[in-house]
């Protein structure tokens, strides 16, 4: 007898409409994740089995239950680093997790990780505030008529200052956005504008070789210009407040070669630094040194780095690392050193002994884990990552002094990748990234505390001149020849915003609070304020 099949299974129609298939999800994979320190790769607790699919947010959670501190939250950025092939040739050496494990890293183009991996997940703390980025122009302000050449915001975030090629520096009232004062007494280009970090004084250098101090209140000049120099002035840098908070001196370097430091209350040379053969063209006062007390770093075009003991000039080290002029350095105390005794809470101390304390606290926060950094850039296309005082319980990896070496000073890392000439070096206020412009339209982010490489930024079309972060570390800003300021999402690594508005060069760029400021070539000043929507 034959065997008798089945009718075929009927298909559902609804409303003339046939049934959607099912297809079955697959289940997440469970995976090993070990939790490190972003700073010395320590785990921060054991190894856990996870869902892949966990998302970023459960993930920070989990940390801060693993680290014990579910009372004060703090908020985390998550990444896994790439293999050494996964990575070569790419923008980027490791994966930033946005979303998750599963879509973020499993999914990733490289093809590098399976659930069967432990995945190491490095976790750096972020600021406990968010700045929110700019998303217009809020103002146009007009007034200089030649090219705006710098410009920089005042420690309390303020005030505004701007040097151009009409001889003339300006403050703006950022309450108003109006201008405040024009200060004229230069006979030159104004090249660099500095505040004290007590917000007391500002400093301009120009194309006539004087350098001037102005009452920011009145716009009035403090005395009679500073004279000496005999080429112009290129870099100013006062003296820390948590040094000197009284009457903290200034330091000037010059095209002619040397390095002036000043007394603001005798109006004189305190002593003259004469070793380099070439124009110097950065100077940098940081905050340490081997006695605390203070040190000058300068950059010259003789291709050489010098460090000078603040306190009477003597000559510490010469780098001689690089191959052709350097044009940029960076400490990664610089925002604390420009700030001085102000935060993000805005908070004015009462007095000077206030002041003081309130700097040292910030300088000695920073530099508790790390010594003061140093990185120097140089037309050769390269930077060095420099640890010259190192702790005393930094590790004889971190130390500069090598003994095996005939006691030449060698740098932590070389930072190659650029193709062209470096503009500009910045480290993010935190310390733990650098960023540097160069002339090859790029913008390239290591990590601050090793120099390692970490992404590109690729959107410009012109060399990158300036770069500036915001208060929190989280953003990135590019002022470029292409005419536009860019800012950059550092968990993506892409661009996040872009601000036009410019119609020619963009010379200088500042970020303060919930501001971004830039001028150039078109000799007007663009402002951008903040979303209104939160981030």
């Amino acid at each position: 007898m034959a065997t008798l099949l089945p009718p075929p299974k009927r298909q559902k129609v609804y409303h003339g409409i046939p049934e959607p298939e099912t297809v079955p999800i697959a289940p997440s994979p469970n995976i090993v994740v070990q939790f490190v320190s972003e700073d010395d790769g320590t785990p921060l607790a054991p190894a856990v089995n996870l869902p892949a699919n966990v998302s970023r947010e459960d993930l920070q959670g989990l940390v801060n239950k693993l680290t014990a501190k579910d009372e004060d939250p703090v908020p985390f950025q998550f990444h896994i680093s790439l293999p050494a092939d996964a990575a070569s040739g790419r923008d980027t050496s490791r994966v930033v997790i946005s979303t998750s494990i599963e879509s973020d890293v499993l999914s990733h183009p490289s093809h590098a990780f399976t659930p069967e991996d432990v995945f190491v997940v490095h976790c750096s703390p972020q600021s406990v505030f968010r700045v929110r980025p700019a998303t217009r122009c809020s103002s146009t302000l007009s007034g200089h008529t030649s090219p705006i050449l710098c410009a920089s915001f005042s420690p309390t975030g303020r005030l505004l200052a701007t040097g151009s090629g009409d001889t003339t520096a300006r403050l703006w009232d950022l309450g108003t956005e109006l201008p405040s004062h024009t200060l004229s007494g230069h006979k030159g280009w104004v090249l660099c504008v500095e505040w004290e970090a007590m917000e007391r004084k500002l400093a301009t250098g120009g194309h006539d070789n004087q350098v001037r101090i102005w009452d920011p209140k009145s716009g009035k000049p403090i005395g009679d210009a500073l004279k000496g120099h005999s080429k112009w002035v290129t870099s100013l840098s006062w003296e820390p407040i948590h040094l000197n908070v009284t009457s903290p001196r200034l330091a000037s370097s010059s095209k002619d070669g040397t390095v002036r430091v000043w007394s603001i209350s005798t109006r004189r040379v305190e002593y003259t630094l004469g070793g380099h053969t070439a124009s110097v063209n950065v100077v940098r006062w940081g905050g340490g040194g081997l006695n605390g007390k203070g040190v000058l770093y300068t950059a010259s075009s003789d291709r050489t780095v010098r460090v000078w003991d603040a306190n009477g000039g003597r000559l510490l080290h010469t780098l001689q690392d690089h191959a052709h002029w350097v044009t940029t350095l960076a400490l990664n105390a610089d925002f604390v050193l420009r700030t001085g005794p102000f935060d993000h809470t805005g908070k004015r101390p009462a007095s000077d002994e206030e002041a003081q304390k309130r700097a040292q606290e910030r300088y000695s926060a920073l530099i508790s884990s790390t010594p003061e950094l140093l990185i120097s850039g140089s037309d050769d296309h390269t930077l060095f990552l420099w640890s010259l005082f190192p702790s005393r319980t930094a590790s004889s990896e971190s130390t500069a002094l090598a003994a095996s070496n005939g006691g030449k000073l060698k740098p932590l890392a070389r930072l190659t990748g650029h193709q062209r000439q470096v503009a500009h070096v910045t480290f993010s206020p935190d310390g733990r990234w650098a960023a540097s412009a160069a002339f090859d339209n790029s913008v390239r982010l290591w990590e601050g505390k090793t120099g390692k490489f970490v992404a590109t930024l690729r959107g410009h079309i012109g060399a990158v001149y300036r770069l500036t972060w915001s208060a929190d570390s989280r953003l990135l800003v590019s002022a470029s020849k292409d005419t536009t300021v860019k800012i950059w999402d550092l968990k993506t690594y892409k661009l996040k915003t872009d601000l036009p508005g410019h119609t020619d060069e963009v010379y200088c760029v500042d970020f303060v609070a919930d501001k971004i400021v830039s001028g150039g070539r078109d000799r007007t000043v663009k402002m951008y304020v903040l979303s209104l929507s939160p981030t």
